[in-house]
């Protein structure tokens, strides 16, 4: 029983030490990584001695280590074999399953936001746009404005002068500093709500999704009918979005 318990310890050890040194720019010194994971030094000495070996860790110089070249290796491979639509689409079902409506993902396309999967409730008697292909104007999404926010203040009013911020319904935000005072609010809560904006009778909340570069690549949207909505349901998609940018490599940086 111990001899079987052993490797799967160290490798517990090793994960350990690549989460730690994954938080730093710098190299990090033995003495810190060995408080940070709890582990005597002589030990983490020992298992980062074998990771060098390896390419997963670098001795950067005496007593301090760094991550090695063979993740980025392997983190490339990774990387090649990702596809959005594949990681959201179980994410998405489970949202689906926990709510009961129509769940979108929704990707940049110049001025509009693109929907390239969805979820279909069957039971909403509005009808809905958001169906695979359709793409509508940034400002009147859920998931536009997350991309608004994304560009910062002077890009926001370019966009405003390029496109002319049309309506399509008596909600639509049609003035820039109407805009603009939505856009901070979506900035300060980390998650976007068209409200009938796109389309009368309907309401939507958005999040959104990061690559391993943390760029934001897409967004995730809940719509039902205005009467069903309710704005309760912000943190089950943030929660999506979250695990959406994890499945496609995203890792939120630990606060200092």
């Amino acid at each position: 029983m111990t001899q079987r318990k052993a490797p799967i310890q160290v490798i517990d050890r090793m994960m350990k030490l690549l989460d730690v040194l994954s938080y730093y720019h710098e190299p990090v010194s033995l003495k810190n990584l060995a408080q940070e994971t709890g582990l005597h030094p002589s030990t983490a000495h020992r298992i980062l001695s074998a990771m060098s070996a390896s390419g997963f860790a670098e001795r950067d110089e005496p007593g301090a280590y760094r991550l090695g070249i063979r993740l980025l290796e392997l983190g490339n491979l990774v990387k090649s074999r990702i596809n959005i639509r594949d990681a959201a689409m179980p994410r998405m079902q489970n949202l689906h399953r926990a709510v009961g409506e129509s769940v979108n993902l929704g990707v940049r396309q110049g001025d509009d936001i693109v929907y390239v999967e969805r979820t279909s409730s069957g039971q909403s008697s509005v009808r809905v746009v958001h169906l695979v292909g359709a793409r509508a104007p940034l400002h009147t999404t859920a998931v536009g404005k997350l991309f608004l926010v994304e560009d910062g203040r002077e890009k926001v009013r370019e966009y405003a002068a390029r496109t002319g911020l049309p309506g399509f319904t008596p909600h639509s935000l049609t003035a820039l500093p109407a805009l603009e005072r939505e856009l901070e609010r979506v900035r300060r809560h980390g998650v976007a709500f068209d409200d009938e904006e796109a389309e009368m009778g309907l309401r939507c909340v958005a999040a959104g999704v990061r690559d391993d570069e943390g760029q934001l690549v897409a967004g995730i949207s809940l719509s039902a009918p205005a009467e069903r909505f309710t704005p309760d349901w912000a943190p089950l998609v943030r929660t999506a979005a979250n695990e959406i940018s994890q499945a496609i490599g995203y890792v939120a940086r630990r606060k200092a």
